[in-house]
């Protein structure tokens, strides 16, 4: 069974509490974190991501007010007034009082035509934040499997540290009675000492891995807890994969795709740009002589985008946009091009490395198993030398690590193309 995530549970902020309640050095039991909790909580708490959920409610926000017009303009003073010191023949000629009122009134299929624009801005900055999580899934499951297998390694370690403070043990028993060299207790001694800093070093990259998870979920770096070490050896994935499967799966083509549909909208938004916008205008003078009449101006002005000297502004964005838009489409293709040949790769690497590791647990580990067992049994009998047992364990331990390093490279594997085909 594949170790990728499609669905993940809803984890309450008990579980937060929990985590923190366990951070001291004293807590004597930690708790124990799965993968989905981790990848929940990176989801739910990531400083990353809240950018994005951040942004995409500004666009909201931009959006709402799309459809607002522009404040009306209010304005007074005087109209036909002669200038001081200029001679008045008639009373009529002193001029008027005006005060003016004036609306401008955008077309409403523009106004429509940003709001679906700005709205789609949002779906962008929704599909800019699955990207990232998808990265941050990758960075954490690298993590977290990581750990995995540095424990199995600890385990090892700590089985292989044991097993050589009983072999020092039965050589210092024998040494008094000429059973033992004196060099092989150096020997023995030694590689206790080199086990140890293996554990030492162990020990060290598996709080790496702490801290690193610690960070993503956005957890303070010092808490400390387990984790799951009991999952499977990943199972064989299929080879298929089109592009139609990658184009739904992946998320760098969906915010692709919401590109390319905001560009359009955006395009069209450029086109309206030949439709009409109206203004109103209205005047009201009051005379100065008191014989004139009162008098108003009310005035309706529509603009003439498809003059020749105005149209070309619009004309040439919307030709340089829907350029750009094949250029984003045949980018896509080159991304499921490119992807499909990828994914394919990785399956038959990750299928023939999980081969190469079952070959490691049920063959070879159990054969040079067996060796030790019957090297060991034959020095327990005197019928064997200490270096030769030596030699059964060196054999042993190193194919139980390479195991480890072959295994951790199958997991960042599966790791890889998960990401790749986004599960």
């Amino acid at each position: 069974m594949m170790l990728s995530i499609k669905k993940y549970r809803r984890v309450s902020w008990l579980f937060v509490m929990l985590l923190l309640s366990g951070a001291s050095a004293s807590a004597q039991q930690q708790q124990t974190v799965t993968i989905d909790s981790v990848l929940q909580r990176i989801n739910e708490s990531n400083p990353m991501l809240q950018v994005y959920d951040a942004r995409s409610k500004a666009m909201d926000a931009y959006a709402e007010g799309a459809n607002s017009w522009m404040a009306p303009m209010v304005g007074g003073g005087v109209f036909m007034s002669p200038y001081p010191g200029a001679e008045i023949m008639e009373m009529r000629d002193k001029g008027m009082i005006m005060l003016s009122a004036e609306q401008d009134i955008p077309n409403p299929a523009k106004l429509r035509a940003k709001e679906k624009y700005l709205q789609s801005r949002a779906a962008i900055e929704n599909a800019g934040r699955e990207v990232t999580f998808n990265q941050l899934r990758a960075q954490a499951k690298t993590a977290y499997y990581s750990w995995l297998v540095l424990e199995n390694k600890m385990d090892v370690l700590k089985e292989n540290g044991r097993i050589m403070e009983y072999m020092l043990k039965l050589a210092r028993i024998r040494y008094p009675y000429s059973q033992g060299k004196l060099g092989s207790i150096y020997e023995a001694e030694a590689r206790l000492g080199e086990v140890e800093n293996m554990k030492l070093m162990t020990a060290n990259q598996i709080v790496q891995q702490n801290v690193q998870l610690n960070m993503l979920m956005n957890l303070p770096k010092e808490l400390r807890f387990n984790i799951d070490t009991l999952l499977a050896i990943p199972g064989p994935v299929e080879l298929a994969a089109d592009t139609t499967f990658l184009g739904q799966a992946r998320s760098d083509v969906r915010q692709l795709d919401r590109t390319i549909a905001s560009m359009q909208l955006n395009v069209e938004m450029e086109r309206l740009e030949r439709k009409p916008d109206f203004r109103v205008r209205f005047e009201h003078m009051y005379p100065r002589d008191n014989m004139m009449p009162q008098q108003f101006t009310a005035m309706g002005m529509v603009s003439i985008p498809i003059a020749p000297w105005s149209s070309k502004m619009y004309k040439a964005n919307t030709k340089a946009m829907s350029l750009e838009i094949e250029a984003m489409q045949r980018e896509r293709e080159a991304i499921l091009n490119e992807g499909q040949g990828m994914v394919r790769n990785m399956a038959l690497e990750l299928n023939t490395m999980r081969e190469q590791t079952e070959n490691y647990q049920a063959r070879i580990l159990p054969a040079l198993k067996k060796n030790y067992d019957v090297t060991m049994l034959a020095y327990e009998q005197n019928t064997a030398q200490l270096p030769e047992v030596i030699d059964a364990w060196e054999a042993l331990n190193m194919a139980q690590m390479e195991y480890l390093n072959r295994l951790q490279e199958l997991y960042l594997m599966v790791v890889n193309y998960e990401k790749e085909v986004e599960k």
